[in-house]
């Protein structure tokens, strides 16, 4: 028998083209799967032709790199019908690797029809060599084959669906290490098909005249080579397009989401926002309805949560609303919604048919939740809210629960909040005059038109002349006539607008009280100050501005404070007093006794006054704790050196016993109601007959203390 040798160079070179042929036909596996239908036929015709020439390269490079002691040539037609059993495997493979139903049993006829394949390729490549006589068949090698070429294509089908879910990174590993096995398994079969057949040893070769070896050989590497780089190239280029129409999908899908987060998020708190709000509120109705159920709807406003923002920063505000947040996602059930709304305005959906006593308890866990000190920048701070409760069916359709709940919430701010109120029927027309009054004010604020200051004066406690007097801003609307000041300062400080009110009074007063320095009269005007305006980080520099633009000594000026607004935040009113104090006005506390004070911050405070609420002054006549608080707080001035006023003066008697008690001011309508600055000064003369029908109503007339006269008209008059 002749027993070829094989060349080691140029059967590694054969292995090696076997290896690439697998790490190809793994990558062109995914591609036949790309969702571009067109893309994906045209890999299947490439990749067919490319992994035939590659099984068929490495066949005949095996073959060439036999060295037969006689001269060999191979049969052109054999070789081409090779080539063809190879195109035709290539192709299977492919069209198998798109088949994830196949591929689930590749044992089975994905394995089958590809062995076949391979055994085609190789007997047919072996039959172009012919040989006289003919070669004798080595069945063990024979079915060798068998074996190999089934290992081989079974592998293929079982390594394609790993690389699919791998990672990117390890799946250039496996598709390597995959390669290798894959190739040197496909190389042994490669090995086991020429051992098949063995030739005698006076054989010859008849096909001398078809494709000599060395050509073949040249052809073979350059067609085989060229044509797995390129490939190999293009795949590359392709699995980076993809990549990278994969990213930009992957980009536009989590824009998308993030775009439908925010449309049902609330960008700062991450609550639901009203949209969501509004479809959770239908499908609660429409089960209610279905089931005869019950809703409740709880809408939440935080008291004083604009004095806080404008102090302390819009930061700090944002962080304290998401606490807020926080503590009601907390506070709500499960399958109950908490929403944001819009600036401090939280609303809380109740479901599982809670009746009025239940929606009562959620309300209280609301506010009792949100009493609670907050921790923010260091910072602590204390926030109360005012809650307006809904009832469906109960308090009408769904269109208008919303609008009701606010109703309801805005009748529990104006009763003095840190409560909850359960709808009527007269809160709707409430919230409509209050919608309707912000209007109108707003408009008069622009023009001037309606606005203006009555001044109550203030008597010295032991001469019984005016040392002073109270600005006091009036409404005067051209439709509903007078609106007191206890229905329209709420709706200014709900609705945003307290604070250029509170500076026009300012602005208003030390205009007025230019004009009486010009009429020889240095009249000390006190100015009220909103909790609001007590936040307001630029209030002292407001104030400077108005005394500035007037020419008005601030000494002249005198701030009232209410007790409960100083002691909000005693560390914040205290810098704002201090600020005040250093551009020299005077300072005052407003109804002293009313709220809850720290004696340790009172005698902090720069303030020169303090003024007793009137509720202590109308109990004085019949009630001895008042008289005895009254003493007490009047002691207890003097020694932190601070002077008296007593508000709420109405009889002789109250007059009487405050004077005996050593109150340094008295005020009250048992003098004078607040009266327009023109007919101030009429009024202390006693002329009656100037004088509107209130402000002569008072049983005194006290003239001007001397003190208000400016140096020059005393020394005048002293004359």
């Amino acid at each position: 028998m002749i027993e070829p040798q094989h060349e080691w160079l140029t059967t590694a070179l054969a292995w090696v083209l076997a290896v690439g042929t697998a790490y190809v036909s793994l990558d062109m596996g995914k591609r036949v799967r790309a969702a571009d239908v067109v893309l994906a036929r045209g890999w299947m015709v490439i990749g067919g032709f490319i992994l035939g020439l590659g099984i068929w390269s490495m066949h005949f490079e095996g073959m060439v790199a036999l060295r037969w002691p006689v001269t060999v040539g191979y049969d052109p037609v054999w070789a081409l019908l090779s080539f063809g059993c190879a195109m035709a495997t290539g192709s299977w493979a492919l069209w198998v690797s798109k088949k994830d139903t196949w591929l689930q049993t590749p044992w089975a006829q994905p394995a089958a029809g590809m062995a076949v394949g391979l055994l085609a390729v190789h007997f047919t490549g072996l039959t172009a060599l012919q040989m006289s006589p003919a070669g004798i068949w080595q069945w063990p090698w024979v079915l060798a084959s068998g074996v190999l070429a089934y290992a081989t294509a079974t592998l293929t089908f079982m390594v394609t669906p790993l690389l699919r879910g791998a990672r990117r990174a390890l799946r250039g590993w496996r598709q390597a290490a995959s390669a290798l096995l894959l190739g040197t398994v496909l190389f042994g079969l490669h090995l086991a098909s020429v051992a098949s057949l063995a030739y005698p040893a006076d054989a010859v070769c008849l096909s001398l005249d078809g494709l000599p070896g060395r050509l073949l050989n040249v052809l073979v590497v350059l067609a085989c080579g060229l044509a797995l780089v390129a490939t190999w190239i293009a795949s590359r280029l392709d699995a980076r397009h993809q990549q990278r129409t994969a990213h930009l999908s992957e980009s536009l899908q989590r824009a998308d989401a993030q775009l439908q987060r925010v449309a049902q998020v609330d960008g700062l708190t991450g609550l639901a926002n009203r949209l969501v709000l509004e479809d959770h509120l239908t499908r609660a109705v429409r089960r209610a309805e279905e089931r005869q159920r019950r809703v409740a709807l709880l809408y939440i406003d935080l008291d004083g949560f604009k004095p806080i923002n404008d102090s302390f920063g819009h930061h700090f505000g944002d962080n304290l609303l998401c606490a807020v947040g926080q503590r009601l996602k907390e506070v709500g059930r499960r399958g109950d919604t908490v929403a944001r709304i819009g600036g401090d305005e939280f609303v809380v959906l109740v479901n599982g048919n809670p009746d009025a006593a239940s929606a009562a308890l959620v309300a209280g866990r609301v506010r009792e939740a949100l009493h609670r000190p907050f921790e923010i920048d260091g910072r602590e701070v204390t926030l109360s809210c005012s809650i307006g409760v809904v009832m469906y069916p109960d308090h009408g359709p769904k269109a208008k629960l919303i609008a009701r709940a606010d109703a309801a919430m805005s009748s529990a701010k104006h009763s003095g909040g840190n409560m909850h109120c359960f709808y009527e029927e007269r809160m709707e027309h409430d919230a409509q005059r209050a919608v309707e009054l912000q209007r109108d004010l707003r408009r008069a604020m622009q023009t001037h038109e309606g606005l203006s200051l009555h001044y109550q004066p203030k008597i010295d406690g032991r001469t019984g002349r005016v040392t002073g007097v109270e600005a006091l801003l009036r409404w005067q609307h051209p439709e509903r006539g007078a609106i007191s000041p206890v229905e329209f300062i709420p709706i200014a400080e709900r609705f945003g607008l307290i604070g250029r009110l509170g500076q026009w009074v300012i602005d208003e007063s030390c205009r007025q009280i230019q004009v009486w320095m010009a009429m020889g009269l240095r009249m000390r005007v006190a100015i009220n100050l909103s909790v609001h305006q007590l936040r307001q980080a630029d209030l002292a520099e407001q104030v400077q501005a108005s005394l500035d633009r007037h020419q008005v000594p601030a000494e002249l000026i005198t701030f009232e404070i209410t007790e409960s607004a100083a002691m909000e935040d005693p560390q914040a009113s205290l810098r704002i007093f201090e600020r005040l104090a250093q551009i020299h006005v005077s300072l005052s506390i407003d109804d002293f006794g009313t709220g809850y004070s720290s004696l340790s911050y009172l005698r902090k405070l720069p303030a020169r006054q303090l003024k007793i609420d009137r509720s202590f002054v109308q109990d004085l006549e019949r009630e001895e704790d008042a008289r005895s608080i009254v003493k007490a707080v009047i002691k207890l001035s003097h020694a932190l050196g601070l002077e008296v006023v007593a508000e709420g003066v109405e009889t002789q008697a109250q007059q009487d016993i405050l004077r005996g008690l050593g109150c340094d001011q008295l005020q009250g309508f048992y003098y004078a109601r607040p009266m327009p600055a023109d007919k101030l000064q009429l009024w202390a003369l006693g002329d009656e007959n100037h004088l509107p029908g209130d402000a002569s109503q008072g049983q005194i007339r006290p003239d001007f203390s001397d003190s208000l006269f400016s140096p020059d008209e005393s020394d005048e008059d002293s004359h």
